[in-house]
C-alpha cells in the first residue's frame, strides 16, 4: 500500500468536496426525509462509484496519453472553467 497516495489523495478529495452540491444535497436529502443513516449509504455508495468510473477511466486514458500531458491538459481546463465562472459565463 501506497500510503503517500492514499493520504494525499484523501486530503485532496476531503478539502474539495467541503461545501460541494453533493454536499449539499445530501443535507437537503437528510433535512427532506429525516433518516441520515440511508442518505449517507445511498451517498457513499453513488460517490464510490462515481470514484471508480474516474480511477479505471483515468488509468484507460493513461495508457494512450502520458501524465504529463494529462496533468497539463487538466490545468489548463481547471484554468479555463474558472475564467468562465469569473465572468459568469458558466
Amino acid at each position: 500500500m501506497d500510503w503517500k497516495v492514499l493520504l494525499s489523495t484523501f486530503a485532496l478529495l476531503f478539502v474539495a468536496e467541503l461545501g460541494d452540491k453533493t454536499q449539499l444535497a445530501v443535507i437537503s436529502m437528510t433535512c427532506k426525509h429525516g433518516k441520515p443513516w440511508p442518505v449517507f449509504i445511498g451517498a457513499t455508495l453513488a460517490l464510490a462509484l462515481v470514484t471508480l468510473l474516474g480511477v479505471m477511466g483515468g488509468r484507460a486514458v493513461s495508457y494512450v496519453i502520458p501524465a504529463s500531458v494529462l496533468t497539463k491538459v487538466a490545468a489548463a481546463a481547471f484554468v479555463v472553467l474558472g475564467v468562465l465562472m469569473w465572468f459568469e459565463v458558466l
